[in-house]
């Protein structure tokens, strides 16, 4: 059976897969300049939200992860402050995200991941609670006690 208009799709679907489509979820760790960051902690931590939300994202979590020494030196730096953050972004500002952290003299290196959407949830709640986990178990059966 011919399509009633080739090439054409309904518009609806097309509206509504590009919404959830390009409506993703991004794992980024950053390595800070451990002097700059010193010098204000909230400013560091504020660029990135910042970023994020003038390109039309949401921040869901951002976190310090830790503060160590390189593996190698980073623009003669020998140590570095690591962060982790998540955010939902539309796919189309990911280039945009991507020059603005380039330009940002407090980051020395950088990394955004795609999260698989199955995974979301668990990442984000265990970035939010700094990695403790909490885990509901059914309760036990009563163990009776054995008198001898």
């Amino acid at each position: 059976m011919p399509e009633r208009h080739p090439g054409r799709k309904s518009g609806i679907c097309v509206c509504l897969q590009e919404f959830f489509v390009s409506q993703n979820v991004y794992e980024g760790l950053f390595i800070f300049d451990s002097n700059k960051y010193a010098k204000d902690p909230a400013a560091s931590a504020a660029a990135l939200t910042q970023a994020v939300e003038a390109l039309g994202g949401e921040m869901l979590a951002s976190r310090l992860w830790e503060e160590r020494r390189l593996a190698y030196p980073i623009d003669g730096q020998r140590k570095g402050t690591y962060w982790l953050s998540y955010f939902k972004l539309d796919a189309k500002q990911l280039g945009a995200l991507n020059r603005q952290y380039r330009l940002d003299e407090g980051i020395m290196r950088f990394l955004l991941l795609k999260v698989d959407p199955r995974i979301v949830e668990t990442l984000v709640s265990h970035a939010l609670t700094g990695g403790s986990v909490v885990i509901e178990r059914p309760s036990a059966a009563p163990v009776e006690e054995i008198v001898t």
